[in-house]
């Protein structure tokens, strides 16, 4: 496995990617009253949050094909951290997570990160040192409990 940056031509396999996970992300798995979520992580969102200076994208790679993303916006919000299902559990969100951390602390000295985290991935960001804070957020048919911390360096 390698983890690289990402690239904008990377934007129609992230895409791909994350939609296998949208009847975990949103509230009826069918995805009814969560129209924009998918919307956002389509193919051309996807390829825009490459392209922007805001975000640090880094994907896994298996065999030349995508079985993880990670991206942390402006520093100090991880935004997608999403490992192909037969690819869990083999330690790839964790090295995914070292590289996109030390990424942010080199480029910006930040030491706290926040998280918007899906029901089904509470455990692996409490795994990085996330807590969860404040009340469980329900928009646009998804909920997701905001997470922040100064995740650990060694998780």
């Amino acid at each position: 496995m390698i983890i690289r940056g990402g690239a904008p031509n990377d934007a129609t396999a992230l895409a791909a990617l994350i939609a296998r996970f949208q009847p975990m992300l949103t509230l009826e798995p069918n995805g009814a009253c969560a129209e924009q979520y998918p919307a956002s992580v389509s193919e051309a969102p996807e390829r825009g949050y490459l392209e922007s200076p805001r975000y640090a994208h880094f994907v896994a790679e298996r065999e030349g094909e995508v079985v993880g993303c990670i991206a942390i916006r402006d520093g100090t919000h991880l935004c997608h951290l999403f490992v192909a299902a037969e690819s869990q559990g083999q330690g790839i969100a964790t090295a995914l997570w070292g590289r996109a951390r030390e990424h942010a602390v080199r480029a910006s000295g930040t030491r706290e990160f926040t998280v918007n985290t899906s029901l089904n991935a509470l455990a692996i960001h409490e795994y990085f040192g996330f807590m969860p804070f404040g009340a469980k957020i329900h928009a646009h048919g998804v909920a997701f409990p905001p997470m922040s911390g100064r995740p650990k360096s060694d998780a």
